[in-house]
């Protein structure tokens, strides 16, 4: 496959053998030849709310809002955090460029900024990561184990997380009634 995978989502077959990925929708954060690292962007920790994460993490989270959503980032170093947010945050050399109206940034200082006066427009985190080594990612694709879309920052932030997958598909023309797990004879 050519070119970099990143900004792009990766949207779970729906014969994805894992279940850690059933319909899953992950964002790609980064991808090279030597790896790809990135947040499925549409499963909710539901057993921790925003304030207490920012709290056992030794930053104030009073401000922070009670409702904002904590994600399941992926299997991988579930005790690491990574936040999503808007363009109008920037920690000097720790936050990349996502895709448009999409950055991620992985230290503490956004998580300072998030409880504060002045937090990202946008933002979300996420608990862990997907992770795959030199060229596991794309043995998958050729494997049709993910589809690839179109990254969008509504679908990235919206919190309607149970119908992302199916809105996923459907931002690439792919309705998942008419997929099929095995195929026909002739």
């Amino acid at each position: 496959m050519e070119g970099s995978l990143t900004g792009k989502l990766l949207i779970a077959s729906p014969w994805i053998s894992d279940p850690r990925f059933h319909q899953c929708v992950i964002l790609v954060c980064t991808h090279s030849e030597d790896h790809a690292m990135g947040l499925i962007i549409n499963k909710a920790a539901d057993e921790i709310t925003l304030p207490e994460l920012l709290d056992q993490l030794g930053v104030d989270g009073d401000q922070a809002p009670e409702d904002a959503p904590v994600l399941m980032g992926g299997p991988v170093g579930k005790d690491r955090g990574f936040v999503l947010h808007s363009e109008d945050y920037d920690s000097d050399g720790a936050t990349l460029s996502v895709c448009e109206g999409v950055c991620l940034t992985a230290t503490k200082d956004i998580l300072h900024a998030m409880a504060s006066d002045h937090p990202p427009e946008r933002f979300v985190l996420a608990l862990g990561y997907a992770g795959w080594g030199s060229g596991q990612l794309e043995e998958e694709l050729h494997e049709h184990v993910w589809l690839i879309g179109e990254a969008e920052a509504e679908l990235v932030y919206d919190e309607a997380f149970e119908t992302k997958w199916v809105r996923a598909l459907a931002g690439i023309g792919v309705s998942p009634d008419r997929l099929q797990i095995e195929g026909g004879t002739a």
